[in-house]
């Protein structure tokens, strides 16, 4: 099994990263940050998972072991598969999804394209035991809640959730009211 991939990135493709092992290049599906970030001749290490299907295999890489094993989670819920697990790392941080989970909120994961109420009821009900870290809480800071606030101004802008919280990712801890933290996300997206 691939569990590791290091190389440089020859091209990006949709959802996709193209890596040159060597004389060798494969196809990475990689969440949605992650593909916006790499740049053509960076060198990159992806943690994978190798799908198996009955028409072709299909690799996963993420920028951390975390991430990945939060993929591998989401598989086992039933009725999700790769393409809308990688969709919800890709709008969801690890933090993020370990929250909505622990704190049984499943309505953080309806903000995911192709997940509707009953599905993210599924995953919080079959997750909320098989937390890593032995599913300890995770507390919201107050940050949390202003940023949750920063993401819906940023939709109501006319942003995507996966832009805006792309946006909102990152932002320095000395930012703490709404405006603040609105104004310095709309100039990351300028």
């Amino acid at each position: 099994m691939l569990a590791r991939v290091q190389g440089n990135i020859a091209g990006k493709d949709d959802d996709r990263l193209l890596v040159a092992l060597g004389p060798i290049a494969i196809d990475v599906f990689v969440p949605e940050p992650l593909w916006t970030a790499s740049r053509v001749g960076d060198k990159v290490t992806l943690y994978t998972h190798l799908h198996v299907r009955e028409n072709g295999l299909s690799l996963f890489g993420f920028a951390t072991v975390e991430e990945r094993s939060f993929f591998r989670l989401l598989l086992a819920v039933s009725g999700v598969g790769p393409k809308l697990a990688l969709t919800v790392l890709s709008v969801l941080s690890p933090a993020a999804l370990l929250r909505a989970i622990q704190q049984e909120t499943p309505e953080v994961l309806t903000r995911v394209p192709g997940i509707g109420k009953k599905s993210a009821e599924k995953i919080v009900f079959t997750l909320k035991d098989k937390l890593p870290g032995g599913g300890e809480p995770v507390p919201i800071s107050a940050l949390d809640e202003i940023d949750m606030e920063v993401v819906e101004a940023l939709v109501t802008l006319g942003y995507s959730v996966v832009e805006a919280q792309r946006a909102v990712q990152g932002l320095p801890d000395d930012l703490t009211t709404v405006e603040d933290r609105l104004r310095a996300a709309l100039s990351r997206l300028a």
